[in-house]
């Protein structure tokens, strides 16, 4: 059985390689120190078990767990008891508080060794579907781009229009898909920065420039940048009671 271990912190990765020494049967194949390494580790040995710590530079452990299309199961590891509501909201095998002791740990292996494989994967989907549905609030989006991670800050977007099963985000440097629905984004959102005017189009109110009448009751938001966006008559009342117009 193989694992990785994806913690920024040294002295935690050998703590938990340390424990694993009890456990013959898994391999530890990578350690990682970040969640880029980590999504490459996970493509390139496709393991078992992950050890994710969650407060990481760059990405976090919940979005690398979204950029991985088929995460193997996962024991959360972090210092931050914050989490630990969401970890097993998302169906993680366990949630380790650091530091824990290896009591603690064999618990949480317990729990591993006792799941069939047709259980972790249920468990790993519904990991990844709750994921998905858990939105909180946050000053960037990550995806992935032609096989690279994109990192966009909330503030460069203009705009973000539904596509599908897909959201597209328009930014100054192009357009960029991600596979959530327009109602995850907006409520991850900051409400005083992105309005939902339309079924299809949440826009950076910041950058609204004008808001001109078009045809019956309908209107249209004229960006700075030139784009001309449709607003509903909700979409219209949202717009008027948060630019106090």
């Amino acid at each position: 059985m193989k694992a990785i271990i994806i913690d920024d912190e040294f002295l935690a990765r050998n703590m938990v390689k340390e424990y694993l020494q009890y456990y013959p049967e898994i391999e530890v194949v990578q350690e990682c120190s970040d969640g880029f390494e980590g999504i490459k580790a996970i493509q390139q040995h496709q393991p078992d078990l992950l050890f994710l710590d969650i407060q990481m530079p760059k990405i976090n452990g919940f979005e690398m767990l979204e950029l991985v299309e088929q995460p193997p199961a996962v024991i959360f590891t972090t210092a931050f008891e914050e989490y630990a509501i969401k970890a097993f909201e998302a169906h993680a095998i366990d949630y380790l508080l650091k530091p824990f002791s290896k009591e603690r740990f064999d618990k949480a292996m317990q729990k591993w060794q006792q799941l069939g494989r047709q259980e972790m994967a249920l468990q790993t989907g519904q990991l990844l579907e709750s994921l998905g549905n858990q939105p909180s609030r946050s000053n960037r989006i990550v995806l992935k781009d032609n096989g690279k991670i994109k990192i966009i800050p909330t503030a460069n977007i203009r705009y973000l229009e539904s596509a599908d099963d897909y959201v597209k985000i328009h930014t100054a440097e192009g357009a960029f898909l991600k596979n959530r629905t327009m109602q995850y984004f907006e409520q991850q959102l900051d409400p005083q920065q992105f309005v939902r005017i339309h079924r299809s189009y949440l826009v950076n109110v910041q950058l609204i420039s004008r808001i001109d009448p078009y045809e019956k009751d309908g209107h249209l938001a004229i960006l700075s940048v030139g784009v001309r966006l449709p607003v509903s008559k909700s979409g219209y009342q949202k717009l008027k009671q948060l630019l106090g117009i």
